[in-house]
């Protein structure tokens, strides 16, 4: 941490308390691809700074933190837990921009979450988005008002911004322009509402974080969102953010809302917002490539899209002829036996293996976070040296898009899953999908 920041803070604190205090404990809380986090005391009180360190940062987002902290401010008069705003940085600050909140006391990681889930917080969740879609829209700074189908074809031409050389990705863009569902009267949504933006203690859900993606639409997209594999950290068998189960889910909803959940409109959603977090991804190696963002997680980050489309291709695969459902078979692949200097893949691998026994033990806070990250990275690079992989296809993802070619095209699913298997084999082995894919699709 440089003094630049403490002193920044400092100074910020004591503008916002108008005390003389020393701000103590500043760390920058680990996680945080896009916003930065910086948690701190100040006269015996705990709070976190949100911020963006420059406004090129915040280029091209559809609101700033100013509207971002009216939302949760009106959130938090409504009853939702949402986090307690009592200050928001100003261009004298010199923090970029950003808003300090109430620091809650209360787990955010999945990984200490899931694993002994309190009693009831499947159904904190569905309270909490029932009172999230009941704030009245007059308590609200104006929002975007989205439905399925411009919010599609905003993603669609990001996707081809992006190169739309995925044929994944361009199936499920078909999918989703042939199943439009119709538009519903529009509500004040989170946005990101899942498993690492909720806190979460002994006695349940403490407070929902993150609320830069809030706008007006379908509550069904909020329902689903945090229901995609990725953020279910693993329980891939707990399809309702990693918790429990949708029916349980949907009936606790309906019990607090008076809504009825539509299944087939929440299985648009999912879709819609497994390929959303895939075309995210894209665009976070995007961002890294421009050079506004040079860090290494926003880069590790960009390999994640092959996540999301093994999760794609379990969720179309029912919309497939039966003839085309069948298993594949994969290669057994044998490493050769190698013998003098090391190999690429094998320097690779020790670069990864030293980091993962020396440093990352000593590394504390978001050193220790990152040294994790630097390890995971080394590995990709190092099985994809070991078998090299092309999942790019521009002439394939045009025929897909225009519907030339679909999942009825006969061998088409079949390649797409071997392609797909071997691609997050070597970006992300320990992903949940993979092994259920395998399962469900090798012999």
């Amino acid at each position: 941490m440089s003094d630049d920041i403490a002193l920044a803070v400092t100074a910020f604190a004591r503008r916002v308390f108008g005390g003389t205090a020393d701000v103590e404990n500043l760390v920058r809380l680990t996680g945080g691809a896009n916003m930065e986090s910086w948690s701190f005391n100040y006269a015996g009180q705990g709070y976190v700074l949100r911020r963006s360190p420059s406004a090129d940062m915040m280029a091209g987002r559809t609101y700033g933190h100013d509207v971002e902290a009216a939302v949760v401010r009106a959130a938090f008069a409504a009853g939702v837990k949402a986090p307690e705003i009592v200050g928001e940085v100003g261009v004298s600050d010199n923090l970029g921009t950003g808003y300090l909140m109430r620091r809650v006391e209360a787990e955010v990681n999945p990984a200490k979450i899931l694993p002994n889930i309190p009693p009831g917080l499947l159904n904190d969740f569905a309270r909490e988005l029932a009172a999230i879609h009941a704030v009245p829209t007059d308590m609200l700074p104006q929002l975007p008002e989205t439905n399925a189908g411009s919010l599609l074809s905003e993603l669609r031409a990001r996707f081809v911004s992006f190169g739309g050389d995925r044929p994944v990705m361009a199936l499920a863009f078909k999918w989703l322009e042939d199943h439009l569902p119709a538009p519903v009267e529009a509500v004040l949504l989170h946005g990101d509402f899942r498993m690492g933006n909720i806190m979460v203690d002994a006695n349940g859900l403490a407070a929902v974080l993150d609320w830069e993606l809030a706008h007006l639409g379908d509550w069904h997209q909020d329902l689903a969102f945090g229901c995609i594999n990725s953020w279910r950290f693993g329980y891939i068998d707990r399809p309702a953010f990693g918790i429990g189960a949708l029916d349980a889910f949907f009936a606790a909803y309906e019990g607090v809302s008076g809504k009825s959940v539509e299944p087939e409109r929440f299985r648009w959603w999912l879709i819609y917002s497994t390929l959303w977090w895939g075309v995210c991804c894209l665009q976070m190696a995007d961002i890294w490539r421009s050079g506004l963002d040079e860090g290494l997680e926003r880069a590790v980050i960009g390999r994640r899209a092959s996540e999301t489309e093994i999760d794609l291709l379990l969720l179309l695969e029912d919309d497939a002829p039966e003839a085309e459902r069948g298993t594949i078979a994969l290669p057994s692949p044998i490493p050769p036996r190698r013998l003098g200097e090391p190999s690429s893949s094998e320097m690779l691998e020790a670069l990864a293996n030293w980091i993962e026994t020396d440093i990352k033990p000593q590394a504390k806070g978001r050193d220790r976070f990152m040294a994790a990250v630097a390890a995971n990275a080394l590995g990709m690079l190092q099985r994809e040296v070991t078998a090299p992989q092309n999942v790019h296809d521009k002439l394939l993802s045009d025929d897909l898009l225009a519907g030339r070619k679909s999942l009825a095209t006969p061998g088409l699913l079949a390649n797409l899953k071997v392609q797909s298997l071997a691609k997050l084999a070597a970006d992300q082995p320990k992903y949940s999908g993979l092994a259920a894919a395998r399962k469900k699709w090798t012999i």
